[in-house]
């Protein structure tokens, strides 16, 4: 039988690849960016975190002076002073009247007392305190609670001489200044009222020391803070007396802090003793 061949068949033939279609360029486009924010700024100086306390106000008050020591020639003249004034005194007779009643603020200075700044403040109907300071640009030296409110102070101030008495057990194993005793019990005018408390000074005390410090006496009531009003309206307002104190110090265990009038005017006097018996 013949065969017969086509002439437009495509002879079969294995793994007959067809070309593919030419490729096309991928176009190189870069994706955006995304715009990073932009970062906080700095915190503030005055800043305060939620979780912090605000910071403490800004002191201009100066540190107290320390005295230096005395000399050995210091020492030994004090010595034979102490013994010269164990001599008995022998005074003639005198026939001018003197009264016996004279007061002792007119006389504007107390003989061997240092000049001290002393400030009463507080509440009306809380405890007042007391500050010692070297003068009203340092820091307070001493600052005592006392147990008896701050507007009766000013009240029996106002009518007449006021002595507080503060007293303390001696403990000869413990050496100690007297001021630096921690609890004294306490007397006005021959009455026992309390105790009195020797404390650090609080930011309180140094924000108050801090607005009188241009103030040498004088007496008044202080501005309060806008979030103690309430506080104020339950104690009372913060008034404040300031005047010049002198100190004598008679002994070791024995000092006293009387507060003078300025140019002799009659006017509110104060005596503090500090006794250690």
């Amino acid at each position: 039988m013949a065969t017969f061949n086509n002439p437009h068949k495509i002879p079969r033939t294995h793994n007959t690849l067809l070309p593919s279609a030419p490729k096309m360029p991928t176009p190189k486009h870069k994706p955006p960016t995304p715009k990073r924010p932009p970062p906080p700024p700095p915190p503030s100086a005055n800043a305060v975190a939620p979780d912090q306390s605000p910071p403490r106000p800004q002191l201009s008050l100066q540190q107290p002076s320390h005295k230096k020591t005395p000399s050995k020639s210091t020492k030994l003249f004090r010595r034979v002073k102490s013994v010269f004034r164990s001599f008995p005194v022998i005074n003639p007779p005198c026939k001018m009247p003197v009264s016996i009643h004279t007061n002792r603020m007119h006389e504007g200075h107390i003989h061997g007392g240092k000049q001290m700044t002393g400030t009463l403040f507080g509440h009306r109907k809380s405890r007042v305190n007391l500050a010692i300071q070297e003068n009203p640009r340092c820091l307070p030296m001493l600052v005592l609670e006392l147990s008896i409110q701050t507007g009766k102070l000013l009240q029996d101030m106002g009518l007449g001489l006021v002595r507080i008495a503060l007293e303390c057990e001696k403990n000869p194993s413990e050496k100690i200044k007297l001021i630096d005793e921690p609890i004294w019990t306490m007397y006005c005018n021959g009455r026992k009222v309390g105790y009195a408390v020797k404390r650090e000074p609080t930011d309180d005390d140094l924000k108050v020391m801090q607005t009188l410090h241009a103030v040498s006496m004088g007496a008044g009531v202080l501005p309060g803070e806008s979030s103690a009003v309430g506080e104020a309206a339950a104690e009372g307002e913060l008034t404040y007396m300031r005047a010049h104190f002198e100190r004598v110090v008679g002994s070791k265990d024995s000092e006293t802090y009387y507060m003078m009038n300025p140019d002799g005017n009659s006017g509110p006097e104060l005596s503090v003793f500090f006794v250690r018996v």
